[in-house]
């Protein structure tokens, strides 16, 4: 008898494992992606908190020895430069280039973005926008409501054959985003360096590239069926394109797609336009 309701209690618990393994299997990627809601939340909340106390975020580098640190990584203001914002991890890349390829000099704590992960489709959604962007001296405000700023260009080719609208999507200072990414004073004034100093010395534009995430294959798996996953792609094959040599590659739109010319030329100057590339090439 004892036996018995053994085996049938190891049975039960054998289904309701496979019950509940189903089930998290079913409902992954809306779990997963409302505890990614909830930690970026947290994030936010945090770097709110540090910020409005005149505390420096976790991550930012020594912004007192600009001249030092590029000294030591064998870089100069006025060289060419290229940005990347991740969303999830908080972070924006400043890369320099030295000889023919980028070397990333800076890693700095995005203070505040708003929205969610995923594109910014409408005025008025609040959603800090992803794609591929340029910069000239033309967007620049050196007096911005948020102490400096650049405006990123949205909407670019890609998100007007979307339909997408808004305007004035900006990188500036404080700790404040409403679709925009917010960098406090001190980390922008910094970056405004940088940048200011390429443009003045000749590179006409800079690329920047905003993703929600690393876009690695792991994190990819992770959002394979998250609803912005074809977009979310569409953006990996221009990270990867970066990634394979640390050149800024061309970026175009082609019939509603984003098109990556690797390497180009050679500094991520080329305006974002709609083109399709000649046969052969790509």
């Amino acid at each position: 008898m004892r036996k018995s309701r053994s085996l049938k209690f190891v049975l039960f618990l054998g289904v309701l494992v496979v019950l509940v393994g189903g089930a998290l299997s079913l409902y992954w990627p809306q779990i997963y992606a409302f505890i990614e809601t909830e930690r970026i939340w947290a994030e936010k909340a945090k770097h709110w908190k540090l910020a409005s106390s005149g505390q420096t975020l976790p991550g930012t580098p020594d912004l007192k020895n600009l001249s030092g640190r590029l000294a030591a990584r064998n870089l100069s203001l006025g060289a060419p430069v290229f940005v990347r914002i991740f969303k999830r991890e908080f972070e924006l890349e400043l890369w320099m280039k030295r000889g023919d390829r980028f070397e990333r000099f800076a890693t700095y704590p995005v203070c505040m973005w708003s929205g969610y992960l995923g594109p910014k489709l409408s005025q008025g959604d609040r959603q800090a926008p992803e794609g591929f962007y340029t910069v000239g001296k033309s967007s620049l405000n050196p007096n911005s409501k948020y102490h400096r700023s650049f405006n990123l260009g949205y909407p670019n080719a890609f998100d007007r054959a979307h339909g997408r609208t808004g305007s004035l999507l900006m990188v500036h200072g404080d700790c404040r985003s409403i679709g925009c990414y917010a960098m406090t004073d001190p980390v922008i004034d910094e970056i405004w360096t940088l940048v200011t100093s390429a443009l003045d010395n000749g590179q006409q534009r800079f690329q920047v590239q905003v993703f929600p995430f690393r876009m690695t294959d792991a994190n990819m798996a992770l959002h394979a069926r998250a609803p912005e996953a074809p977009f979310w792609q569409q953006l990996k094959a221009g990270y990867d394109a970066f990634e394979q040599g640390h050149v800024p590659p061309e970026v175009s739109v082609c019939r509603n797609s984003y098109v990556f010319r690797k390497g180009g030329n050679k500094d991520g100057s080329a305006p974002i336009t709609n083109r399709c590339p000649a046969a052969g090439t790509g």
